[in-house]
């Protein structure tokens, strides 16, 4: 189940007919984002198998997952925004059991970007999930 934050970004995708919308919507929320620290723009919070720089600090707090991270595409910033609003305040068995390429298809994300970002956002995705299995166990 997908958390109450993420259910308002379906329910604001619904709303949106365009896809360009859409797209504006999704770019408008990794720039509410605030900046991801320099000093944790470090190899070990890089992900690799993104077209652009990727930067991904997730940590426990409080029982739950929380994570920031930064992009240096707007885009990829604002589907880094996206999976906090999926993945943020949740224990890390939650988030290890949510399948987010179907949460992800239900904004349509799926058939609308590029091979390059779909392959970066599965890399996003395969390094948050890693994270709250190791958590939970």
């Amino acid at each position: 189940m997908a958390s109450a934050a993420f259910e308002e970004i379906v329910e604001d995708f619904e709303f949106l007919d365009d896809w360009e919308d859409r797209y504006r919507m999704v770019i408008e929320l990794g720039k509410a984002m605030d900046p991801l620290p320099d000093a944790l723009k470090v190899p070990a919070t890089k992900v690799d198998g993104c077209a652009s720089q990727v930067w991904l600090h997730p940590q426990i707090d409080g029982g739950v997952i929380r994570f920031e991270g930064e992009s240096d595409a707007m885009i990829v910033n604002g589907l880094i925004a996206v999976l906090r609003k999926l993945y943020n305040d949740l224990p890390p068995a939650e988030v290890a059991a949510i399948d987010a390429r179907a949460e992800l298809g239900r904004l349509g994300l799926n058939d609308h970007l590029s091979a390059q970002r779909s392959n970066g956002l599965r890399a996003m995705i395969e390094r948050l999930q890693g994270f709250a299995q190791a958590s939970s166990s």
